[in-house]
């Protein structure tokens, strides 16, 4: 093979006990009587079949490719690496598995973005900055020390970071990405957990900003995701620690509590001079926070590559665009474009539901929702913002009519499909056979095309439902939604955990089917990119989370976004170069300029 080539078998997917280990009877090379592909042989006296290798040296390359037609499980990937990547990897977990290549700098005093796909390598940058993982260069059959690694980056940003890291004198907190996965790890209430983090005497001061101090006497297994989330955010910043990395951030987090987050990671690192590595994938908050970018760049689960630091707003634009300027790389086939101009002009005609002012109360002192009357059409997609526990879900339940209003009468039902906020998956069955029990579409080449392909599915499809990430469940979750056969579709945070390519692919794939199926979608939202790219009309909730809510009508872009931010006291322009939003820097002159003539939304 080729210096450039490299073959990568995912041992997750290999199954050589439901194959005829077709890869190696095809082999050209084995054919000739090379030992190409060959058994690993590591389980030879367990009974079960043996998993495959492929020598390097030997295979041909993505030229020949007839290994990776022929698995019948797309388990072997055989890939042409940029020739750009002179140097050797700066971590590789064995033959045919994944590669890292480049490290991010962290920078004392400042914010580093991380910015790519999923499964490109950003933990294990992470695990690397964090000296939990020795980068072995490459050589994953003779590792080097850290002298050897401390050379490989001698004269770079990195150099000194390295040293002080193999003297041991740096320390480490992190919030892990998955927040749902804390109540199975911790057993206690909030509390119990936040205490024994505050080693700067700050946690107080959190509790208050992040709006935890309600849940502090809750178990950790009781509480929202949202609130889990910024209990991570707290157990994390409460850390005396020289090195922060803080992956996803934002997930279940309306955008307020989102900018209370960016702020507080910018005040630990400009107040304290703290390093701060952030992994985000809400373009609008990763523009507010960082100071500098990474783009990581690759074949998730094969390699990633991480570039050098680039400005956060020229990182953003070229990774939108698909093309790094400096390292003259196309990481992308076509650019993830915005519309010049946000505000649209609904054309719908046929309504779908015309309804009168509601109110629904769950009782004294508790939760009230009230709901000015409007009008959603047909083949619409509605874009719902608000803050969390402002009363959307209760509204969704009032037109499904499982909540009866208290005031105002709805006279019809609607059969509702709904994607809920937070994802539970307890049946260890196949992701096809659950998908199968909704729909009977499942494989067509429709399906295929209209749902599978734009959400990623094929894959995860022969996974189980229990084993799969909280981006692979995000998109199962969106492809059952858009399966069933419904009057109203109802997504509730659909770009959770998905990265930027993910969610542009899964507003896609919602608008697309609403279009082609003169379907109705309601989408709540709190990336403002999705929705931006997403609604054609707003409908904006307003009010004192879990006290009471207000709705307003459904109202064209412009109108509905400003309403919106003005109660969040946020503006946005587009970026001249892209057109993607950008949130104004807080008392900026765009801001305070912005804020005088009304327009908190998108002026140029």
């Amino acid at each position: 093979m080729a210096d450039d080539s490299i073959a990568v078998v995912d041992l997750d997917r290999c199954q050589p006990d439901r194959c005829n280990y077709e890869c190696m009877n095809y082999c050209p090379p084995n054919r000739t009587g090379k030992e190409c592909i060959t058994l690993r042989g590591e389980d030879a006296d367990d009974g079960d079949p043996d998993q495959v290798h492929i020598s390097e040296e030997i295979c041909l390359g993505e030229t020949c490719g007839i290994c990776v037609e022929k698995c019948p499980f797309d388990a072997i990937e055989i890939i042409n690496l940029p020739s750009e990547l002179s140097e050797d990897p700066v971590h590789r977990y064995g033959e045919n598995a994944f590669s890292l290549y480049g490290l991010p700098v962290p920078e004392p005093g400042s914010v580093t973005g991380i910015l790519g796909p999923n499964g490109i390598g950003k933990s294990t940058a992470v695990h690397a900055l964090a000296g939990e993982l020795t980068p072995n260069l490459g050589r994953h059959g003779d590792e080097p020390d850290w002298e050897a690694v401390i050379d490989r980056f001698r004269g770079t940003e990195l150099q000194t970071y390295l040293e002080t890291l193999r003297e041991g004198s740096i320390s480490v907190a992190r919030k892990p990405q998955y927040v749902d996965q804390i109540p199975k790890q911790f057993d206690g209430n909030t509390r119990d957990l936040l205490e024994h983090t505050d080693e700067r005497g700050a946690l107080d001061e959190l509790i208050d900003r992040l709006n935890i101090r309600p849940v502090m006497d809750q178990d950790i297994d009781s509480i929202s995701g949202g609130e889990l989330q910024r209990v991570a955010i707290a157990a994390c910043l409460a850390r005396d620690a020289d090195f922060y990395f803080l992956d996803e951030i934002t997930p279940y987090l309306d955008i307020g509590q989102r900018m209370t987050a960016a702020r507080l990671i910018r005040e630990l690192a400009e107040d304290d001079d703290r390093s701060m590595l952030v992994v985000e994938h809400d373009l609008a908050i990763l523009d507010l926070l960082a100071d500098t970018l990474h783009v990581a760049y690759g074949e998730p689960g094969a390699y990633g590559v991480i570039t050098d630091p680039k400005s956060v707003r020229n990182g953003i634009n070229e990774y939108l665009e698909g093309y790094l300027d400096n390292e003259n790389m196309r990481i992308r086939p076509d650019s993830i474009t915005f519309e010049e101009h946000a505000p649209r002009v609904s054309s719908k005609e046929t309504a779908l539901v015309e309804y009168p002012d509601l109110r629904k109360s769950y009782g004294e002192g508790e939760f009230s929702l009230e709901v000015e009357g409007g009008t959603i059409y047909e083949s619409e997609v509605l874009g719902i913002v608000g803050p969390n526990g402002i009363g959307k879900s209760t509204l969704a339940k009032l037109f499904a009519g499982s909540l009866e209003p208290d005031e105002g009468s709805l006279e019809f039902a609607l059969d509702i499909a709904y994607k809920p906020q937070y994802i539970e998956i307890d049946q260890p069955i196949r992701v096809d056979a659950f998908l199968s029990s909704i729909t009977d579409r499942v494989g067509t080449s429709y399906w295929n095309t209209e749902i599978a392909e734009p959400l990623q599915l094929g894959r995860i499809m022969e996974q189980n439902l229990t084993d799969l990430s909280g981006g692979e469940r995000q998109r199962v979750a969106i492809a059952a939604c858009l399966s069933e056969d419904a009057d109203l579709y109802v997504l509730d945070e659909p770009s959770a955990h998905l990265d930027v390519e993910q969610r542009v692919q899964a507003t896609s794939a919602i608008r697309r089917y609403a279009e082609n199926h003169d379907a109705t979608v309601l989408v709540i939202d709190h990336d403002i990119y999705v929705v931006d790219l997403l609604a054609d009309r707003l409908m904006v909730f307003d009010g004192e989370p879990a006290d009471h809510g207000h709705a307003t009508p459904p109202q064209e872009m412009r109108a509905g976004m400003n309403d919106f931010l003005a109660n969040l006291d946020i503006t946005f322009r587009r970026d001249e170069r892209t057109g993607r939003p950008r949130i104004n820097k807080p008392e900026s002159q765009k801001d305070r300029e912005q804020k005088r003539t009304g327009e908190y939304y998108y002026t140029a």
